[in-house]
């Protein structure tokens, strides 16, 4: 397998040597920029309600509540995606709200570049995330032209930060493809994924032989400290935290393990995964009805062998990841019609996907 993977990575540089690299810069970043957009928006709206809380203190009832800050996001973004024949552009502007899954497509529906790179700072239920989608996307078939041009082929450059899902990875991707006919293809190719060693479990250094957690000791060497007859526990400010057991180990006990986890992933360095990697993409539309699916598999992993391989997690020498995406409509008659939509994605045994299915019936 490591042979075929130098092969491909040979026939892949050598398919990019053999493109012409004569041309100017100058007009050729303004034709990359022609019938581009570029957009910045900001949502908002109402979050949870705020919720009553109860305590007991000293035998008195203490009242509080918890206020969930209103949610939003902040949108900047520009893109250049040709639109496949069964998306309509319903709404005027770009408000970063949209959800476009043909986006994480292979190919896109025109030869040449498509690119994408939006940025959001958002807050959901309270939590603040950063979540980015970058990409540049290149596919051709037999017959294309251009000073860049090369045949057969497909290629992605993608930049993944989705904090809800807590994923983030870089990855490129180069293809040799070939169109079994006007609405199939094929492609073969490798894959290189920069991302945090998934599968590292920074607790596992911590876990006694009967598989309980000596968590009492790791706060203690995170700066936590109790008083047994006191029954005081503070944190590393001084702070106290308990007064109870119970609530060292319910409440305190679980913001610790979060912080040391959070910690510790923060601390270790991106590795890098080559992959190899099979495809294949469908695309057929009719005014009344389509059909547009592509997935993508890695079954084959290359072992360097460093101490935070994800090799090292997993009871297998090698492990299965994929992507898939499935857009499907139909107009039964001039009244009714139903679609179907979503993608899935497993990497590193972490799944994150989209989806929406829903019926139309027009009365006249």
């Amino acid at each position: 397998m490591n042979k075929i993977l130098n092969i491909l990575l040979i026939l892949l540089i050598s398919f990019t040597v053999n493109a012409q690299i004569d041309f100017d810069f100058k007009s050729e970043f303004k034709k990359q920029l022609k019938f581009s957009t570029v957009y910045g928006a900001v949502n908002g709206g109402t979050s949870l309600s705020p919720r009553s809380t109860f305590a007991i203190t000293s035998g008195q009832l203490e009242e509080g509540v918890i206020n969930t800050p209103y949610d939003y996001s902040i949108t900047f973004g520009i893109r250049k995606i040709a639109r496949f024949g069964y998306e309509n552009k319903a709404n005027t502007f770009y408000d970063g709200t949209e959800s476009n899954y043909s986006d994480a497509a292979t190919v896109g529906k025109v030869q040449g570049f498509e690119y994408l790179f939006e940025i959001d700072y958002a807050r959901q239920q309270g939590v603040d995330y950063i979540d980015q989608h970058h990409f540049i996307r290149y596919s051709s078939d037999d017959a294309c032209d251009g000073p860049y041009c090369v045949n057969q082929f497909a290629a992605k450059v993608e930049y993944l930060k989705d904090g809800f899902a807590d994923i983030e990875y870089f990855e490129l991707s180069e293809r040799y493809r070939v169109k079994k006919n006007s609405d199939l293809s094929f492609s073969i190719g490798a894959a290189h994924r920069l991302a945090e060693p998934y599968g590292y479990d920074p607790l596992a250094e911590w876990l006694l032989d009967n598989g309980s957690l000596h968590y009492t000791h790791l706060a203690i060497e995170e700066g936590y400290s109790y008083d047994l007859y006191a029954n005081e526990y503070t944190d590393p400010s001084g702070n106290i935290v308990a007064n109870s057991a119970e609530v060292w180990k319910e409440v305190v006990i679980p913001q610790v393990l979060a912080e040391y986890t959070e910690k510790k992933r923060g601390e270790l360095k991106k590795i890098i995964q080559h992959s190899l990697v099979f495809g294949f993409d469908y695309y057929k539309y009719k005014k009344n009805t389509w059909l547009h699916a592509w997935g993508n598999l890695m079954p084959y992993h290359y072992n360097d062998g460093s101490e935070f391989s994800y090799h090292n997690y997993i009871t297998e020498d090698q492990w299965y990841d994929y992507s898939a995406g499935l857009i499907y409509g139909i107009k039964v008659n001039k009244n009714l019609g139903y679609f179907v939509e979503g993608k899935y994605n497993k990497y590193w045994n972490r799944e994150w996907y989209d989806f929406k299915l829903g019926v139309n019936y027009i009365i006249f």
